[in-house]
């Protein structure tokens, strides 16, 4: 499959100094999944499926206020990445707002609601070891 085929939503670098995309890390975000593509000869390619997204938390630096930038932290039940943070992005807001738009319709896709996402497996309490 060609870069060209798959249909991105949004795109971004991680920004560095003075909010300028000199990074080797790219972000990406689809209608299902959030990418992050980082090096330049060795490629690593992590994703998380957005449906199992559990919070989002969102922080601006001084340098990152100054610059427009913000960060992007995001926690998921994925089992290798369970913490994501979105580096140093432009329009950190609107690309929150994005996933939470994607979020939702992944969500009313598969039938997932918040009930759904509490871990119903401990049962500390019933277990009399």
């Amino acid at each position: 499959m060609k870069k060209s085929d798959i249909p991105y939503v949004w795109t971004d670098k991680k920004r560095t100094f003075l909010g300028l995309p000199l990074s080797f890390t790219r972000y990406f975000l689809t209608e299902t999944k959030i990418i992050t593509r980082k090096g330049f000869f060795n490629i690593d390619e992590d994703e998380i499926e957005i449906y199992k997204i559990d919070d989002k938390k969102m922080s601006f630096s001084f340098g990152q206020r100054i610059c427009g930038c913000g960060t992007i932290t995001i926690y998921s039940r994925d089992y290798d990445t369970p913490t994501k943070e979105i580096k140093s992005i432009k329009n950190a807001r609107q690309v929150l707002d994005m996933i939470d738009q994607y979020l939702n319709a992944e969500r009313d896709k598969y039938g997932i609601r918040g009930r759904d996402l509490i871990n119903c497996n401990n049962h500390d309490d019933d277990n009399n070891y």
